[in-house]
């Protein structure tokens, strides 16, 4: 957990913030609910309590649900009602999601809890809030949520944990949830009226994914940016494209951030000076060099789009029924996650292109017709040794599959519970597939500064202040040039010093990157 990120997360009737949503979900930040809290959940669950035993019927207080909702349901059976809503759409298959993805889903469906607009007991939040700080997991399989009347099988897994039923994970170790939480004194909840419907109903998955992505996001178009300068560097090109007054000619904001890194990272190269002095006469670079600036500026403020998004829905309180502020019971369709399966599938397009550009850069390293002077695969004795001919291959399969994955989920729905929930967001696959995508532009961009280290040591030139403390970070666990080794250890611990965020920082201790 680094300085920034909070130890403890408060929970009032206002949003949680992105950072939250990361500090809880992957640092196990603590979290309270305030006497605020408490009070507005008080009160909501007073309006339930009072259509209990009304006459006219009220959705999930006393019928059944979607198709069933025209069903009365006697008083008698409605905590069996709540119970079998849980234990029904707790019907996940297939592997097991990642846990910071769980501990955000909870974390997000406790932050709606605490506005006061779901009518459930503070006991329901408070069982939440002592889940997440004990440690306790739910598992929850990868399929169940189509991202409409909220992610259902994934919330429900959550909800069924609470009632001390399904397995969970404890610091890793799985265990039925009723022997977890005895281990951690925590009671399991009866649930009353409307609280199962509570629980599931929200985009809390899906948010909690789009959160984290941002977050990953965010770092990785400075690395991108870090090293597409390195290959521009590398392959002798020029910095005079990244001037100041040529991109305010076209003033997207994304695009003059990602210049402004670029110049920053290649100031006081010797490696370009020597080339800008020496007769070289290349007029203009390649695309994947000149207008690096312009795509990664694109990400940039698509980025900013989605991160909007996701502080609109983090202000939100979606249930269905909702209690509204003047305390009426009303039925909506704010559970509908377009709003956030759209976002999550930017993203996944952004990343591959991302990555595209970035394989693009590598493979003119490698081209003898291409990399200006330099060996054939970079390779320390061309056909005795390959260099890193394969390392371009794992690149490239990473690049096509994340076209694949940048294909948008949110444009398919397929209607269920009897025709009643006819249009879904399909928003849970998106997040899904956006994780994978994110995890590989990691790895694309880390085979990229190997290769540009790489490039620019066999060049043998003085390189710039950054990029000269970017490679001292990376000589750390990976050798320099020369003979052919066995090369998937170098790929891993560039790929973890990419994920960590050390060569980011190493470039940080020389001079300000955004």
């Amino acid at each position: 957990m680094n300085p920034e990120t909070p130890q403890t997360v408060s929970l009032g009737v206002g949003p949680v913030s992105i950072a939250e949503v990361v500090a809880v979900a992957r640092h196990h930040a603590r979290v309270s609910i305030t006497p605020e809290a408490i009070a507005e959940i008080e009160a909501s669950r007073a309006v339930i309590e009072a259509l209990a035993n009304d006459v006219r019927p009220h959705y999930g207080v006393s019928t059944g649900f979607g198709a069933l909702a025209t069903k009365h349901i006697a008083l008698e059976q409605r905590v069996q009602l709540q119970r079998s809503l849980v234990r029904s759409h707790a019907a996940s298959s297939g592997a097991e999601i990642d846990a910071e993805v769980v501990r955000a889903t909870m974390l997000l469906r406790l932050s709606t809890m605490t506005t006061g607009r779901t009518g459930v007991r503070p006991v329901v939040a408070e069982t939440y809030a002592a889940l997440l700080n004990a440690d306790i997991t739910p598992i929850v399989g990868e399929y169940g949520s189509l991202g409409c009347s909220g992610d259902l099988a994934p919330l429900a897994h959550c909800a069924l944990a609470v009632m001390g039923e399904g397995d969970v994970r404890v610091a890793g170790e799985l265990m039925p949830a009723s022997a977890a939480l005895k281990a951690a004194g925590i009671e399991p909840v009866v649930l009353h009226e409307k609280e199962g419907l509570a629980l599931i109903n929200g985009t809390d998955g899906m948010l909690g994914m789009l959160s984290m992505a941002i977050t990953d996001l965010s770092a990785l178009l400075t690395t991108a940016d870090l090293s597409a300068a390195l290959s521009v560097e590398g392959l002798a090109g020029t910095d005079r494209v990244f001037a100041e007054d040529l991109h305010a000619l076209r003033p997207h904001p994304g695009q003059q951030v990602s210049a402004g890194n670029m110049r920053a990272v290649l100031r006081d190269s010797g490696t370009i000076a020597a080339h800008a002095t020496n007769g070289f006469t290349r007029v203009q670079d390649a695309y994947s060099l000149r207008c690096a600036p312009q795509v990664h500026g694109a990400a940039r403020d698509t980025v900013d789009h989605t991160r909007r998004v996701a502080e609109r829905e983090l202000q939100s309180a979606i249930d269905n029924p909702v209690v509204t502020l003047d305390g009426r019971l009303e039925s909506n369709g704010n559970f509908h996650g377009a709003p956030v399966g759209y976002a999550l599938d930017f993203l996944a397009i952004v990343a591959a292109d991302v990555a595209s550009m970035s394989e693009r850069r590598t493979d003119r390293f490698l081209d003898s017709n291409r990399n200006g002077g330099l060996n054939a695969f970079l390779a320390a004795d061309p056909g005795v040794d390959s260099g890193h001919m394969i390392a371009q291959y794992t690149q490239a399969g990473i690049v096509s599959e994340m076209k694949r994955l940048a294909a948008p989920a949110s444009v398919d729905s397929i209607p269920t519970s009897a025709m009643q929930e006819d249009h879904v967001s399909m928003g849970w696959s998106a997040g899904l597939k956006l994780r994978r995508s994110i995890d590989g532009l990691s790895r694309v961009l880390a085979i990229e500064l190997l290769t540009s280290a790489r490039g620019i040591e066999m060049r043998g030139e003085k390189p710039s202040p950054v990029s000269a403390a970017v490679i001292d970070t990376l000589r750390e666990r990976v050798p320099g040039a020369g003979p052919d080794r066995y090369l998937a250890p170098d790929i891993a611990a560039s790929v973890e010093l990419v994920q960590s965020g050390a060569l980011v920082a190493a470039a940080r201790s020389v001079t300000e990157l955004h």
